[in-house]
Formats: C-alpha cells, structure tokens, sequence
C-alpha cells in the first residue's frame, strides 16, 4: 500500500510520516506490547495522503489565498478565513486510490476484531507532540465509527481540523507555517469506555515536577469529559521506588464528583456523542480498583522508561488511558511528552506568600494549578460568543473552557473554573501559559461577578482559593545552586500532604516534625473515634454525616486507616529515603471535640493544654481504639507501602512508666521499636523529660525538643491565654538552658537530638544558641528555611563549622536508568 501504514511499522521516527500521535502509537504497539503495555491496534493514512489529497484537488493555491495576510489580533477575520479553509479542505475528494487503500485496511482490521468492530479516526500532525509543543485538543477525533462511507468521512473531517481557529492560533503562537504542517489520520480500534472508565496518567505530579509519583486521573464514560474538564474525576498516585520494589499500594487517592459520563448516541440520523448523568451510589465509587491503578502506573513508568532511553535523558510523558467495557481491559490509546512541569528549574525556587492575615474567607475553592498568586478584576464568561469583551489581565472566570478558547486563556492573568481535574484543559493550558489556575470550584460564576476585584492563590498547596479584593503578596526567588547547606542537619515541619511534593524541593535533610492533626482534621473530616465506634454517636444526623465520609470503603474504620496512612505516605514519599519523623496525634480535647462526632467522646476540661492530650490517651480506655487505628495506618505505610523512612514520635509524654506502657501496646499492634529497623522518639517538651533524659533514653532513639510547650511548662505561661501571652518567650535565660541540659543529656546517651518547635522559625538567635551547643538538626517551618540557612551559614563560619555542598532534589538529579530500575 501507497498510503498505508500499520501501527507494528511505525516507531518514533516517522513523525514526519504519519505525525506525533500516530508515531507514537505505533512505536509503543511494536516496542511494548511484549511488556504488557496494551495498544489497540490500528494503521495510519499518511501525511503524504494528505498533501496528495490537496494537490490533485487543487485546494493549495484556495488555501493560500484563504490565509495569507492573516491579521491574528482580528477574531471575526480569524473565525471567517478558518471556517473557509476547513470548507476548501473538507469539499476536496480522496484520490479513488487512497479511499481504496484506506477502505482495503478497514476490513482487515475487522477480520481481526469481528464485524461489529468500531474504529477511533484521529488527527496527528507532524508537528504534534514535540517536547516544546504538544498541540493538545487543537485537532479532532472521531469516535466510535462503522462503516466504509463514514470512515471516510471522518478522514476528511480530521484533515479540515487542522484549520480550527485554536489550530491556526496555536501553530501562529508556536512559529508553525500553516503549509508545512501536514496531516495524518490514525485508523484503530475503538475501545468501548463508554462502558467503563477513561482518563489521563503523567509521569509526574503536574503542579510540583516531583518525579517519582504517577498521577492518574479517571472518571467514567470516554475521555472527552476528563480532558476537557466537564467532570471533576477521581485522582490516584503511585510511589515510583517502592512499586518497583514490589510494593503494590496506591500512595494516594481522591474521589472525585463525576456527575455526568459521556456515552455514544444518534441523534438526527448521525452517531453522536451525549452526557449522561452517573447515579449516586456510582459517583460514591472510585472509577476503578486499585489494581487497575497500579497496572496503569506501571504501563506508564514503562512508557517512560521506553522514551527516556530513545532520547537519551528523562522525558517524562502524559499518557491517555481507556478501558473497555466489552472486554474489561485497560488500553493506551495516546502517549506524548509532557512539556511543562518536566522544563521547571530544579535549581530555581520561587516562592509566593500572600501577606498580612485580613484575607478572610476564600469565595471560591477548587484544585490549585501552578504555584502562583494573582490579583485582579474578574471577568465572569457564561457563554464563548462573551469572549469578545474579555480584556488583557482579567482574571477568566468560567463554568469550564474549550480548546478554542486558546487566544482569550493567552490574556487573562489566571483562570478559574467550576469544573474539571488538574488534567483537564484549562489546567493543561494554565501550565502552558504559566498562569495560575483554580480549577473544580463548583460554585465559582455564582459566586464571582464580573469586575469584582479578587485574588486568585495556588500558593497554599494542593487546594487553590479566590480572595475578595486585591490581597498584597509577595514572590522570592532563590537559587539553590548557588546556597550551600550548614553543617547542622536542617529538616522541615509539614502537616498538610498537599504541600509535600511541593516542599520537597526546598534544600532539606527531610522532615523533623509531619503532624498528624491536619491530615485528621482536613483529610479525614471526623472524630477517630466516632469511626471506630459510630454506633456511639448519639444523633443521627451526625452519625450519617459521619457514614457518608467513608463511603467508599469498606467499613468506618477502614476509612481513617486508609486515609491517615496515604497522608502520612504522600509526606514520606515526597522526601524518601530521607528519614520521615511522624509524631502521633497530639490534639486536645476541646480541639478533638469540635471534629464532627467529637463532642460524643470528649471530656470538657479547664485547661486542656495540660490535660489529656498526647501519651496519656494512647492506653486510656477513652481513646485506645482509636490509637489503634493510628497504629494499623503506621504500620500500613512501613509495610504495605514500603516507606520505611517513616520514623515515630510520641509527643507529650510525662513519666517513664507511661512511655513503657505506649510502647508495650505499639509492640502489640506491630510496631515494636527496632523491629524492621524501626525508630520510635519522644518529644522533649515536658521538664521531666529532661530532668529524667537518661532514663527516657533507655526506651527511645531520639529527643525532638518541643519549645513551645517547654516554655510554657518553665515559665508557668498558658499558651492559650492571651492575658499573660506577653511573659511567653523561648529565648529567656531559663528556658535557654533547658535546651542546653536537653541537648546535652541526649548526647551523653548517644541519642540524636533535635528541635521541631516554633523557636528557631521566629528567632535566628535561638537557632544559633542551639548550633553553639552541638544540636543534631534544626527542622523549621517552610517559610522560614532559606532565612535560617543564611544564618546558619554565619554562626557554623565563626565557630569554624564548614558548610556542606548545595542540596538539589534527589528525584531532580536522578538520570533516565532510574525509571528501568
């Protein structure tokens, strides 16, 4: 055949043949079937198909004189040169020869598939997918055809594509010529997840760059919905190193409201696409198990693996997925470089913070996309023929955007939607832009209007805000390169997962304090508890409130394990191998209480700063199914996930008896102190926990010195009080010398020592102090990291300490074998 090429003919090199998409196809369905990477098969009508097809047709010179002069900035010059140029192309007729050839592969695809196959024809341009340009959604796809007649058809609707207006203004804003781009249509078999699921995976996360994850977003029915963001889907992540180490855990997920899916449909006489809603009980569910999760992860490493070697260097990849509902398998239907997050500077740290604490409640939230922060006024878009009155710098604000919206999403100075994933296209096309996305808002046209002056924020992890008013904020850059370490070990306080990936680039020697409050209060939304015993929340209302959370597993209880233990492995995961000190849950009882079906549980106390709180919970009949909950998620994150950095702290721990009787219920539940190499430490914060060191040290391997709570129980202040807070101060003489006999006793016992409290964040001077006295590792909260270098840096040079090299990322700094390994 002339015009024809099979998906085993065709690798990587033929881009210029049959265009990125369909080069891809092929090199994956030739090099990695035997991998168990699963391609539907399928052939290719070459680019050169389509220059004849325009050639013999005359339409070249009717083309030209259709766009030469083509003035970008006019959009009703755009729209009426487009729509003639797709009218010249598509009225041009295949050569008899070619609609032969085309037709002849068709039925021998059938012969393989059966006769009630259906093919997917698709658009792939011989400039697509390049590593700098990926023309994502700007040319079409036709699915689900049958037929000779409409296969066809849809082989001149996809040439005509090529002349969208987004198409046009793409190619103009990436310095393409129009007549040097030519099409291919990709012929292949159609898989059928109008049945069942589909979606998009990335070798990486997408907001942060963090290279060791897979990301994989699905939602049910075809992928049109994922992609172009009308659903908000479900989100999976994969730890890379300990899937390869057998580990076979998804790291984290969340459910996502998948309110509609797309089906197929015939309206008109013509086959079609159409929304349908999803019940419920459907939405409630994760659109696929987790084997499927890590079946798709691991096809997705391999592509990267296959693509990393053939060019020679890393090269992360977006890779769309589908299941077929007929056979239940899973299929890659498109692989491409990922050209965003992959191009961010390791080196470079750029930090927004927005400033002072007046911001009040955000108007809107969603899922945050990029790091940035924006002010400005809002222009509210309902429908495409209102975006003509969008202006330079407006903040776009929309139910969800279109592939040809490219020209307005190049003006605006962020974007926020009500629906969509952070695959979708806005968000696809915020990274490409570099602009600030909040997309999955729900509510946000309802309630933003236009000219309202707002402050859209993705700087505070994974979810991102709208503010009202122009907040003031403030952005540094740092590079890193070019920051050498101190001497000192310098690890970082982080409570929240969504920021991990994130600060995992900050230079660090891992995490000294990862709090488990906030994964309980904002992750997992209930009383431990109430979930180990919802049969003892007393109203009703709250207690189906408290049902509902959990859903989609199996069983309350199981809910808060599986919830706690992704949070704390998204934290270790991000700064693995480093080690990952965890302390175990230190709430209050009036903080405990005000979690949905606390108040069933908790006692009211006068001073719950120094009341039940910390250790003396952990056995007490009160709280000691919970602490077992606690306990099976630890254990599931060192032995079922793999991340065995993951080190633990028990905080608030008043008397050695009471430490004895904790660790002897750990050892009980499996997590015997040195079994498996596992480290378990104490938070020094309690005068006795100094006054007794050595005897504490016979039961720990390590002090995390606590300076709030110590300075509140040496100087007798109430942390809470506002009346006396003014007497509250880490750096007085007393208190001061509590760290020196703190560090100096572990010492003595050759335990590691260190401090996660709030001192050596807010005080340069305490942090020097602790230097001068031999501390093992200062961990600090993240905005105030690279102030404490400098300082460090200072104090370790006159007291003849040398710095250690700059620290970069390690999954930053890793070469392409990696992925193999």
């Amino acid at each position: 055949m002339t015009f024809i090429r099979w998906f085993a003919e065709l690798g990587v090199g033929d881009v210029p043949l049959v265009g990125g998409k369909n080069a891809s196809l092929g090199e994956m369905f030739r090099e990695l079937g035997a991998q168990g990477v699963r391609v539907p098969n399928g052939f290719a009508v070459t680019a050169e198909a389509y220059r004849v097809t325009l050639e013999q047709g005359g339409a070249w010179s009717r083309l030209h004189a259709a766009l030469d002069g083509l003035d970008p900035g006019n959009v009703d010059d755009l729209a009426r040169r487009a729509h003639e140029a797709r009218e010249i192309v598509y009225g041009t007729p295949l050569p008899s020869g070619l609609a032969t050839e085309i037709v002849d592969a068709y039925k021998a695809l059938r012969q393989q598939y059966g006769e009630a196959l259906t093919v997917a024809v698709r658009s792939s341009a011989t400039a697509e997918d390049l590593p700098t340009a990926s023309f994502a959604g700007q040319h079409e796809t036709f699915l689900n055809v049958s037929g000779e007649a409409r296969l066809l058809d849809s082989v001149r609707r996809c040439y005509a594509s090529l002349f969208t207006e987004r198409a046009i203004m793409y190619r103009i804003e990436h310095g393409f010529d129009h007549f040097k781009v030519l099409l291919s249509a990709g012929v292949m078999k159609m898989v059928r997840a109008d049945l069942a699921a589909s979606g998009v995976s990335f070798s990486l996360d997408t907001e942060s760059g963090f290279r060791d994850v897979v990301l994989i977003t699905g939602a049910y029915g075809l992928g049109e919905n994922v992609v172009q963001g009308t659903v908000d889907p479900d989100e999976f992540y994969v730890f890379k190193p300990t899937l390869r180490a057998g580990r076979r855990t998804v790291l984290r997920r969340a459910l996502g409201g998948k309110e509609i899916r797309m089906v197929y449909a015939r309206a008109a006489g013509r086959d079609t696409t159409r929304n349908m809603p999803v019940a419920r009980q459907e939405r409630q569910r994760f659109c696929i198990s987790d084997a499927e999760v890590l079946e798709l992860a691991e096809a997705t490493m391999r592509i990267e693996a296959h693509y990393s070697d053939r060019a020679g260097q890393p090269t992360p990849m977006d890779v769309e997925w589908a299941k077929d509902g007929v056979d239940g398998q899973l299929y890659i239907v498109q692989a491409r470089p990922e050209t965003v997050a992959s191009r961010k500077s390791a080196a470079m740290l750029d930090e927004y913070v927005l400033e002072g604490g007046g911001r009040g409640a955000a108007i809107a939230s969603g899922r945050a996309v990029g790091g940035g922060v924006v002010s400005g006024r809002a222009n509210v878009v309902a429908d495409v023929s209102e975006l003509g009155r969008f202006q330079r710098g407006e903040i776009l604000v929309a139910d969800t955007t279109m592939p040809d919206w490219g020209t307005v999403m190049k003006q605006a100075a962020a974007v926020v939607t009500n629906r969509g994933g952070r695959t979708c296209h806005a968000a696809i096309v915020a990274r490409e832009l570099g602009i600030p996305a909040v997309v999955g808002c729900d509510d946000a046209t309802e309630k933003i209007r236009s000219g309202d002056e707002v402050t859209v924020s993705c700087a505070e992890g994974d979810t991102g805000r709208v503010y009202a008013g122009m907040l003031p904020f403030h952005k540094t850059s740092t590079d890193l390169s070019a920051l050498p370490m101190p001497g000192t070990r310098l690890m970082i306080n982080i409570g929240n997962p969504d920021l991990a990936f994130q600060l995992s680039f900050l230079p660090n020697d891992g995490v000294g304090l990862a709090r488990m409050e906030f994964i309980v209060a904002e992750h997992i939304r209930a009383h431990p508890m109430a979930l180990a015993h919802p049969e003892r929340v007393a109203d009703p209302a709250e207690r189906e409130r408290i049902m509902a959370l959990a859903g989609a597993y199996a069983s309350p209880s199981d809910y808060f394990v599986t919830r706690l233990s992704e949070g704390v492995g998204t934290i270790a995961a991000a700064f693995y191998p480093k080690p990952v000190i965890v302390r175990m849950s230190d709430f209050k009882t009036n903080e405990y209480a005000s979690l949905p079906g606390g108040r069933w549980f908790e006692p009211a106390e006068s001073n719950p700063m120094i009341g039940f709180r910390g250790a003396a919970r952990y056995t007490h009949p009160a709280y000691a199914d919970g602490f077992a909950l606690e306990c099976q998620a630890m254990k599931r994150v060192r032995a079922d996930m793999g991340l065995d950095n993951v080190r633990l702290m028990i905080p608030f721990c008043r008397r050695v008896e009471e430490a004895r009787r904790v660790l002897d219920a750990m050892a009980a539940m499996g997590l015997a102190r040195g079994v498996d190499g596992l480290e378990i430490h104490v938070m020094c914060e309690i005068p006795n926990n100094i006054l007794q060191i050595d005897a504490f040290a016979t039961l720990f391997d390590g002090f995390s010195i606590g300076s709030n709570d110590l300075t509140q129980l040496v100087l007798g202040v109430d942390r809470d009080s506002e009346i006396v807070s003014f007497d509250f101060d880490e750096r007085d003489p007393g208190v001061l010398e509590m760290l020196r006999l703190a560090i100096e006793g572990a010492k003595r016992n050759g335990r590691h020592v260190g401090i996660c409290g709030q001192a050596p964040s807010d005080y340069p001077e305490v942090s020097a102090f602790l230097v001068k006295h031999g501390i093992d590792a200062i961990s600090l909260n993240p905005d105030s990291v690279i102030r404490t270098i400098r300082t460090l840096l200072e104090v370790e040079r006159q007291l003849g300490i040398p710095p250690r090299p700059p620290a970069l990322p390690m999954h930053k700094e890793k070469d392409h074998d990696a992925t193999r390994r």
